[in-house]
């Protein structure tokens, strides 16, 4: 990509890319704001669906990027989008935190009280389960995984919101959903049918009709080389890794197909777009 590639839509990672905890990261608030001098579109995509996309709308504004809720695009969302236009009927176990079963809630999705209908060991009765969704989830224990291990057992679809490792967080890193989706291919012999998230297609599919742009005028900036960087190549989005979040310069150079770009900070960006 030079002066013979034009690159009109951005979208943007946000933990480990745009901000860390609640600070933006060095370059990103100066870089989006040229790029919509140039009127460049920008959206926002986060794995984390612990949230609704107007929070971290919200938390983006504060930090000094404005960022209206449409702007921001959640796995949460991509799932309830994907299943209530596909998957209406089905009623869904979600092993997740009760701000992803407001969103799925809110797409008129059919989503399993966690106290319906438990057995003396506590485990929900996997009768009335026809798919398990698996998400970051912080208040995790066994009884949600005995449950989901018990529907899949049973037959029940398996969903996933994303399938990140570990989530960055200021102190380091922590697990996040990959870590529960393993446990659970690995002791039931399945795997995960749909992930929302990335590096998904749903979810750049979804960015392309919010900006309205043909992939090769759109660049999908990220830290993580197996999500971000996988998810831009295979939508055929130019793909940029950014270094302040989870990873190197020597894992890039490991890589069998690595991002058209490796930028230092957000503010590179500026210099490979008219």
């Amino acid at each position: 990509m030079t002066d013979k590639r034009k690159i009109d839509g951005f979208v943007f990672d946000l933990d480990g890319t745009v901000y860390l905890g609640e600070k933006a990261l060095p370059g990103a608030v100066e870089a989006i704001a040229e790029l919509r001098r140039r009127n460049k579109k920008t959206l926002f995509v986060s794995n984390k669906p612990l949230e609704p996309g107007s929070k971290y709308a919200a938390k983006l504004t504060k930090i000094g990027i404005p960022t209206p809720t449409e702007d921001v695009i959640t796995s949460a969302l991509v799932l309830g989008y994907h299943l209530a236009k596909n998957e209406p009927h089905l009623r869904l176990y979600v092993v997740g935190e009760e701000s992803l079963r407001q969103e799925l809630r809110g797409h008129g999705l059919n989503v399993m009280d966690e106290v319906e209908g438990q057995d003396d060991k506590n485990v929900i009765d996997t009768a009335g389960i026809d798919a398990v969704v698996i998400a970051f989830d912080r208040t995790l224990d066994y009884r949600k995984i005995n449950t989901a291990y018990q529907a899949l057992m049973r037959g029940a679809r398996f969903f996933a919101t994303n399938a990140d490792k570990v989530c960055p967080m200021p102190g380091g890193a922590i697990p996040d959903a990959g870590a529960t989706i393993t446990s659970l291919e690995y002791i039931t012999g399945r795997k995960v049918e749909l992930l929302a998230g990335k590096p998904s297609g749903l979810m750049m599919r979804v960015a392309m009709q919010r900006m309205g742009l043909p992939p090769e005028r759109c660049m999908m900036i990220g830290d993580r080389l197996e999500t971000d960087i996988r998810m831009g190549q295979e939508a055929g989005f130019a793909t940029a890794a950014a270094l302040t979040g989870v990873s190197t310069r020597q894992d890039i150079a490991r890589m069998t197909n690595p991002p058209d770009f490796t930028i230092e900070t957000l503010a590179d960006l500026l210099s490979l777009t008219e």
